[in-house]
């Protein structure tokens, strides 16, 4: 049975791009990481920051969501290919979160996905395990977040 592009190591993709404003960084502080050089701009310039920058979770919220949206766009033009449906599964965890460089108000971040290993569960038939790196960079190609997770997906047509 032929496997989604996604199974493949080495599959890498763009899942998009997001410009965070000011707003946002400080609306997701507010609620989320409340330190003052998420908050405010003015007590920003005289952190170690020097200006406005995003929460580290903020930024990887964001590449959650584009993944998501990237994966919905995946599977349907896949089974619209006429090929069996694959759905992701729950995560059993990530490691090696980094963020390298703040992401600063105003800046565009582009995400990635790439696979780098992908394995039929032992014990779940139709269930695989991806392991995959993710990132995050500027538009000058400065990466602001990395790190890797994995994931379970049910292709029961396997």
């Amino acid at each position: 049975m032929k496997l989604p592009p996604f199974f493949e190591t080495g599959h890498a993709v763009t899942l998009g791009e997001h410009q965070f404003e000011a707003d946002e960084i400080i609306s997701f502080a507010r609620k989320f990481d409340p330190q003052p050089f998420h908050l405010d701009a003015e007590l920003a310039r005289e952190s170690a920051f020097g200006a406005l920058c995003a929460s580290g979770w903020h930024t990887a919220s964001v590449w959650m969501r584009k993944q998501r949206d990237h994966s919905a766009v995946a599977i349907r033009d896949w089974v619209e290919a006429g090929n069996p449906a694959y759905a992701f599964g729950p995560s059993p965890g990530f490691e090696k979160l980094r963020w390298p460089r703040p992401v600063f108000a105003g800046e565009t971040i582009v995400f990635s996905s790439q696979t780098l290993t992908c394995r039929a569960s032992a014990s779940r038939p139709g269930w695989y395990v991806a392991t995959g790196l993710q990132q995050g960079h500027t538009l000058d190609d400065e990466l602001v977040l990395s790190f890797q997770s994995s994931v379970f997906i049910n292709y029961p047509a396997s």
